[in-house]
């Protein structure tokens, strides 16, 4: 399956449009990940638990988008956004959306 933040696939032609396809993934941290996340952001420095907590959405997101392509018979999805947002207090939120095609 192509994915691409264009609108078009160079080197391809969009045979057809199939609408809009969505992953999503909502995933909260735990107390262990706050607790880390306190002391990074009290000695500085980067937090691994989240980074590797975003990393694992995104790749949810991103399997999920394939699969309604998927589901939708089209080998393609261009226009690829990609967001992240905060839901409450520890819970994050990443959609990826685009659109499905059929590409030759």
């Amino acid at each position: 399956m192509i994915r691409t933040t264009t609108q078009s696939i160079e080197g391809q032609t969009i045979r057809e449009y199939k609408g809009i396809v969505v992953g999503e993934a909502v995933m909260g941290a735990n107390i262990v990940c706050d607790f880390f996340a306190s002391i990074t952001h009290v000695i500085g420095g980067r937090s691994g638990v989240y980074e590797q907590k975003l990393a694992d959405d995104r790749q949810i997101a991103g399997a999920e988008l394939v699969d309604e392509a998927s589901a939708r018979d089209t080998n393609g999805v261009v226009g690829v956004n990609l967001d992240y947002e905060v839901v409450g207090e520890s819970m994050f939120m990443v959609p990826m959306s685009g659109t499905a095609v059929v590409v030759a």
